[in-house]
Order: C-alpha cells, then structure tokens, then sequence
C-alpha cells in the first residue's frame, strides 16, 4: 500500500532530494567563507614594515614573502610612511613618461643650483681669448692668393716662393705684365677647366725661362704665330674671369698642371696649321688642349 503511494507521489519524492542537496550546498559555501576571511586576516597580521626602497609608484607595497601585493591603505597604521631622501629628486618629463614607469633624478638639488648661480655671475660680455693657432697658416695662405712680385727660377724649372734660395735667376713682375698674362690665359683657355688654365699660364713661364725663347712675358705673348689671340685681337676684347685670375696667381707661385719643359700647345679640333702636332712630342691632354714637349 505504501509502495503504491510513493509511485503515486514520485513528485514529493524529487523535492525532497532537491531540498537536501541545496541545504548540503549552502553548508559548503559557509565553510569556504569563513576559511578565505580566516586567511585574509593571517595575511594582513603577518604583514613586516618594509624599506621605503620598495614602495614602488603605484602605492602598492611587498609583503614580507614578496609573493603577495597588498593596497597601501591596508597599511595606515602598521607600515612606515615612505619620504624620499633629501637628495632624491623625482622628475616626470613628458618625454620619458611611459604608462606608470617613471625616471628618478639623483642629482644634488644643491650643486644644481650653484652651478646656475655661477652661470648667472659670469659676465655676459666676457670673450675667451683668441686661438693662435693657424695664424702662420692663414697668413700663408693669403700670401699666397696675391699675385707675388718676383718669380725665381733656374736653368730648368719655375720655382715656388719657398724656394727661392734655390734661384740662379729672377724676373721682376710688373703690374702690366700680370694683366697681360691673365688676359692670354682668358683668351686661350675661356672655356677650358681650372687645370687647363693653370696650364697655359705654365706654358708661358716655361718659354719665359727658355733661352729658346723672348726674355720678358711680354714678348713672349706677342711674339709673332705663336699665340692666335694676338693675331686675331680677340687678347683685347677678353676681361680676366675670377677663376681665370685664380689658375694665374697659382701658377706665379709654382704650381704647375703640366711640366717644366712643356712649351706648345694646340687645340686639335680648332688648329689650322698642326705643324706642332706632328713634330712636337705630345705630354699631357687637358679639356681640348694638346700639351706638347
């Protein structure tokens, strides 16, 4: 009979069974919250005062294990409130502030502000004196971008003004004559590279050195069929260029785009008569000249 009503009431059974699991539930629960509140307590009782060293900047604070991380607020009356040292200064430019990592400036407030105290005190009209070195340099240098007055020379080479001890002869050189060279070499060489104008200009002192040729520069520029802007007047209408006056006062002082005993030179496409061409010993092309021995 009584079997007959439990399968009759099989619904009051399942409630039953329901109603004990969720009783054996909250039991369980209960325990667990008790356990964590007990463990929290332990943790928080067990906390140590740290070094201010490892107050890191985001006011959280390492437990005495350093496997936990615990607010700061838990530590208002049991941890020691952190004071940066006198000597620390904490910087924050924008340009090293990156998320919460910050740059700590160790340097001493104190000196800092004896230096720009210092900078403050020096004269603002205060110059440093002068280097002297280079003077001799510079000084040569300039020399040397001026025409010089006197070339030296021996049997078989221009000199440099340095060597004039070495000279078995010299040329006193005009302020006509300079002009006069310049204007050759402009009328030779107008369109010819620096190099090519320094040699002409060479091409000149050479013959002036020669015995094989006039004694003056002068002469040596108008003597007759050797230089086809004096023939055709073009020496006269030219007016020297600065590089041209440049490649000419490089060359009074001794520097030589070609060698001491070259003394023609040609222009192959332009030359009518290649009388030099043919018996001359070829030295050096530079830009459309020919340089011959």
């Amino acid at each position: 009979m009584g079997i007959k009503m439990l399968r009759q009431n099989r619904w009051v059974a399942l409630l039953v069974g329901a109603l004990f699991v969720s009783l054996s539930l909250i039991s369980l629960l209960g325990m667990q919250t008790n356990a964590s509140q007990g463990e929290k307590k332990t943790q928080k009782d067990t906390a140590v005062v740290i070094p201010e060293t490892e107050l890191n900047m985001t006011g959280r604070i390492l437990s005495e294990k350093g496997d936990r991380v615990l607010p700061a607020f838990y530590a208002s009356n049991q941890f020691q409130k952190w004071k940066p040292k006198e000597d620390v200064i904490l910087s924050f430019p924008e340009s090293r502030l990156k998320g919460n990592k910050f740059t700590i400036d160790t340097a001493n407030r104190t000196s800092k502000s004896k230096s720009k105290a210092a900078a403050k005190s020096e004269p603002a009209n205060q110059t440093k004196p002068k280097k002297q070195e280079g003077t001799i340099a510079a000084n040569s240098q300039a020399k040397s971008q001026q025409p010089p007055k006197t070339l030296f020379f021996t049997r078989t080479k221009t000199l440099t003004q340095d060597e004039k001890e070495k000279a078995t002869w010299k040329y006193a050189l005009s302020a006509e004559e300079l002009l006069l060279l310049q204007k050759i070499v402009m009328a030779e060489a107008e369109g010819e590279p620096y190099e090519g104008k320094v040699a002409v200009a060479n091409v000149v002192l050479n013959r002036l050195r020669s015995a094989n040729f006039p004694d003056t520069i002068k002469k040596v520029i108008y003597q007759k069929y050797q230089f086809s802007p004096v023939g055709n007047g073009r020496i006269n209408r030219v007016d020297p260029s600065k590089e041209t006056i440049k490649a000419v006062t490089a060359a009074l002082h001794g520097h030589k785009a070609v060698s001491d005993d070259t003394y023609f030179f040609l222009s192959l496409k332009l030359a009518q008569d290649l009388t030099v061409h043919h018996s001359r010993t070829f030295a050096k092309k530079i830009g459309n000249h020919s340089f011959y021995k």
